[in-house]
C-alpha cells in the first residue's frame, strides 16, 4: 500500500472528484469541453497531487504538490459556481459539494502547514 492510500484527505478527494465526474458527466454536450472538461481536470488534481506529494523526499516539494491540490480544490469551487449559474446544479447540490470541497481545503491546509513545518 502507498503511504497516501492511508490518508483520509485522498480518500475524500478521490470520492469527491468521481462526484464531479458525474456532474460533468450531467453537463448538456455544449458545454462538455468547457465546463465539464474543465471540471474533471481539476477535480483529478487534487487527488493525484497529494499523491504526488506524499510521494517526494523533501518537505518543501511535498507543500508544493500539496498547496497544487488546494489551489484546484478552489477551481472547482469556481466551476461549480458557474454550473449553478447556468441552471445545471441545483441550491441543495451545490451547497452539499461546497462544504465537503471546504473540508477537503482544511485537510490539505493542514498537510501544508505539517511539510512546512517539518521543513523548519
Amino acid at each position: 500500500m502507498f503511504g497516501f492510500e492511508k490518508l483520509d484527505v485522498w480518500k475524500r478527494s478521490l470520492h469527491f472528484a468521481d462526484a464531479m465526474f458525474t456532474v460533468a458527466d450531467g453537463l448538456p454536450k455544449r458545454y462538455q469541453f468547457s465546463l465539464g472538461d474543465q471540471l474533471r481536470r481539476a477535480s483529478l488534481s487534487v487527488p493525484t497531487n497529494i499523491a504526488e506529494g506524499s510521494g517526494r523526499q523533501s518537505s518543501k516539494e511535498q507543500a508544493y504538490f500539496y498547496n497544487i491540490a488546494k489551489g484546484s480544490m478552489y477551481e472547482v469551487v469556481s466551476l461549480l459556481a458557474l454550473i449553478g449559474k447556468r441552471g445545471h446544479l441545483t441550491r441543495e447540490n451545490y451547497q452539499q459539494y461546497h462544504q465537503e470541497a471546504d473540508e477537503i481545503a482544511a485537510m490539505l491546509n493542514g498537510l501544508v502547514k505539517a511539510a512546512r513545518s517539518r521543513a523548519n
